[in-house]
């Protein structure tokens, strides 16, 4: 295989005969030689085109051939052997499948031919897995990008791509990437029930949860905010679950992870353009095509730019109980930042009239960040009341307040109310749901 993870040997003072390489070494060098081999008679693109099962029987002739030319000494079983992991590693992804089998892997991180590093729980960890040549790594690289469509080399040494699984990868090669090839998978996070979050991760109390799930049914326009692996899709595809399966979800990502189960949902994705700048489908043409095709509500993986008008304008005119993420470390960035993306749009709006529409628009902001020991924590849940001095006003209703920190680096706190009634409670009522007083009681705590 080519998964490196040794360690130096200190071999018993050797006999008068020459001492033999540690095991699996020679097989190792014969692998790697095959494999070049291969690579010099087979486009590694076609091999997705072909069949699997083609592709293995070309692959296995192969390696006869060049075992036979080359009259490399290995017997029928070590042969067997070596053409079921050849099979394996040009039809896969190398040193990558080992680490993509494990579910405790939310990352991989490949810098050139160095060990690839990990993350388990938020936090990195180097593991004694590499690639044993860059030549190898570009060629695994190409066949992720090639899956999705695209192509990666010196003209677009950039691109994205998913795996089958959801998984986000992002590629650049040489000579953008000075030390070789750089590689990062975000894995698809398995699919969660709200549940799951409360009890097992504690990212968010039950009051809230139930809140949550109350402001969806009663179609309210929540934005979910947080920086970069905050649990931010993962909340989104959980309230996006609690529409009802009557009602036609339009869903707009630049990556397909939502992963929602209610039969009208439709699910929307952006294009990049090609090598010669066409073919470009951004989120602006999505949700500008999908409000003609009379959805009930609109689900925005992530605002970016000129998008967030126009979705603003479809939740102040008829389209309640949208759901959308941007990135940001605060809610009051959120805010200035969808400022800054209606300015985007080419509208001559001043920023206090984008600020009126935001708060016209958006009743509730979810907070959400990855603590230092690596909890995803609910920081604050918001009601946006108005505006005073051109200025959006919130009051927040339920807070994450961090008590200790461990000398491990664990973060130490609970979840509970402000004691401030919102305003959106009245709503939650005349839609039926029962909202005792205990709900809004600061010294409740949870955590």
């Amino acid at each position: 295989m080519l998964v490196h993870d040794r360690q130096t040997r200190h071999p018993e003072p050797p006999p008068p005969a020459t001492v033999a390489p540690p095991p699996g070494a020679a097989e190792n060098a014969i692998r790697n030689h095959l494999r070049h081999k291969i690579l010099e008679h087979i486009d590694p693109t076609s091999l997705d085109t072909v069949g699997a099962d083609r592709a293995r029987m070309e692959i296995a002739a192969l390696v006869e051939r060049i075992v036979a030319d080359e009259s490399l000494v290995i017997n029928d079983k070590e042969r067997r052997q070596l053409i079921r992991d050849i099979q394996d590693e040009m039809l896969g992804l190398g040193p990558l499948e080992l680490l993509l089998a494990d579910p405790g892997v939310s990352a991989i991180l490949v810098n050139g031919c160095r060990p690839i590093h990990v993350e388990r729980n938020g936090r990195a960890e180097e593991t004694g897995i590499a690639f044993s040549d860059t030549r190898h790594l570009q060629h695994i690289v190409a066949k992720i990008v090639g899956r999705s469509g695209r192509r990666i080399d010196e003209q677009n040494p950039m691109a994205e791509a998913h795996l089958a699984d959801g998984s986000v990868v992002h590629a650049i090669v040489p000579p953008v990437a000075i030390d070789g090839p750089l590689l990062s998978i975000r894995r698809g996070a398995p699919p969660l029930q709200m549940k799951q979050l409360v009890e097992r991760y504690r990212s968010l109390s039950p009051d809230v949860a139930l809140l949550l799930e109350g402001l969806v049914c009663a179609k309210a326009n929540i934005l979910i905010c947080g920086p970069r692996d905050s649990g931010k899709t993962t909340l989104l595809n959980l309230l996006a679950g609690y529409i009802p399966p009557t009602e036609r979800i339009a869903t707009i990502e630049s990556g397909s992870e939502l992963r929602l189960s209610q039969p009208l949902a439709m699910r929307l994705e952006t294009r990049a353009p090609d090598s010669a700048d066409h073919g470009e489908v951004g989120p602006r043409a999505l949700l500008a095509n999908a409000l003609r095709m009379r959805p009930h509500r609109l689900v925005l993986g992530e605002l970016q730019g000129a998008e967030s008008l126009d979705l603003l304008q479809a939740m102040s005119a008829g389209q309640p109980g949208s759901l959308a993420v941007i990135q940001a470390e605060s809610p009051q960035e959120a805010l200035e930042r969808l400022t800054n993306m209606i300015a985007m749009a080419g509208h001559d709006l001043s920023p206090q009239a984008a600020r009126r529409q935001i708060a016209a628009a958006l009743p509730v902001i979810v907070h959400l960040s990855r603590l230092s020991d690596g909890q995803r924590k609910l920081l604050s849940l918001q009601e946006v009341t108005g505006m005073r001095d051109d200025k959006i006003v919130c009051q927040e209703i339920f807070r994450f307040q961090m008590t200790a920190s461990g000398q491990d680096g664990s973060v130490h706190g609970y979840s509970c109310a402000t004691g401030v009634w919102p305003r959106f409670a009245e709503r939650l009522i005349e839609r039926g749901m029962d909202l005792p007083d205990s709900l809004f009681d600061p010294s409740s705590r949870f955590g």
